[in-house]
């Protein structure tokens, strides 16, 4: 989490895992593990009474977007959705100047995706307000990162000693990339799984084990994190088919078998069932899919909360 000083204060943005220290990491997953019982009973933590968080989204969402904004206002802020389709962006308007003009109606928060890889960090130089990253281009998803290794968690203990199997487009997921500075900082054994094209260059630079068949990995995995293709991120088709790529990478119900009783499976979503995973398989005892879901909103508070007022959530923590 970076911290910046803008006139005579402190700016907590939240931008990337790739910059987060295993303490930051444990704090954000301890914060969301004291809200978790308070959401799961539907009751509210007004932490941010009086703030409002902007959604600023370039790109189309259903589960990020929906999460921050029922994070924002179960912490008891104000929430604006902000879609570029609608907005003076489709008439040229540039990121900056968006983001300045939004800026200068004081919101206390930006919550940023776009289809370019670093413009949040871009966008954390140019405004006072806290950023937060939902998604940037195929460079990072910190938040999806961090409520995947919550829900590991949840559902196995601590993730050090963990063998976490990532299968699908490692390549062109911005998913893939964060959840593995996460689960490395925090001791977990990395493998991922894709056809070579779809793999990138020098995997094991990553820090992680690679094969190019799932069959070699599944029977080790305590963790299955099944990714779609990301077609709109491909410059030409890097597979034959997609019936091709279900046939030899998908985690089909064949292949679950050979999963451990009590190993997970995760997805960040959306699912292009028939094609990475089977529907049995998605909709089957290993899958923890729709907890990752809740999760999710669980996660953003707590991330919300940090940047946008650490000292209430501070006092909160402490029960003061």
């Amino acid at each position: 989490m970076t911290t910046h000083e803008k006139i005579g204060e402190k700016k907590r943005s939240f931008l990337g895992a790739a910059e987060l220290k295993k303490e930051e990491i444990q704090h954000l997953l301890t914060v969301a593990k004291k809200m978790a019982p308070h959401v799961r009973a539907g009751e509210n933590i007004p932490l941010l009474s009086g703030k409002t968080v902007v959604n600023l989204f370039f790109e189309n969402s259903t589960r990020t977007r929906t999460s921050f904004e029922l994070a924002t206002r179960k912490l008891g802020a104000g929430t604006l959705n902000f879609a570029a389709s609608t907005s003076s962006v489709a008439k040229g308007e540039t990121l900056i100047d968006t983001a300045r003009n939004i800026e200068a109606m004081r919101p206390h928060c930006l919550v940023v995706r776009h289809a370019s890889a670093g413009s949040p960090i871009f966008l954390d130089r140019s405004v006072s307000v806290p950023v937060v990253n939902a998604g940037d281009g195929f460079h990072e998803h910190p938040t999806q990162a961090l409520l995947d290794v919550f829900t590991i968690e949840e559902k196995l203990g601590s993730v050090a000693g963990k063998r976490v199997v990532i299968l699908g487009d490692i390549a062109h997921s911005r998913v893939a990339r964060s959840n593995i500075h996460l689960l490395t900082k925090l001791g977990a054994s990395v493998a991922v799984c894709a056809p070579p094209t779809l793999l990138p260059p020098h995997p094991e630079r990553l820090g992680v084990d690679f094969a190019f068949r799932p069959e070699e990995l599944l029977k080790s995995a305590d963790v299955v994190m099944a990714l779609r293709i990301q077609l709109e991120r491909q410059n030409r088709m890097q597979i034959p088919s997609l019936n091709e790529y279900s046939q030899f990478w998908a985690l089909t119900k064949e292949r679950a078998k050979l999963l451990r009783k009590d190993a997970i499976i995760l997805h960040p979503g959306p699912i292009n069932r028939g094609v990475e995973l089977d529907p049995e398989v998605a909709d089957g005892p290993h899958s923890v899919i729709l907890d990752q879901v809740f999760n999710g909103v669980i996660v953003r508070m707590a991330v919300l909360a940090s940047v946008c007022d650490a000292k209430a959530l501070s006092t909160w923590m402490s029960g003061k």
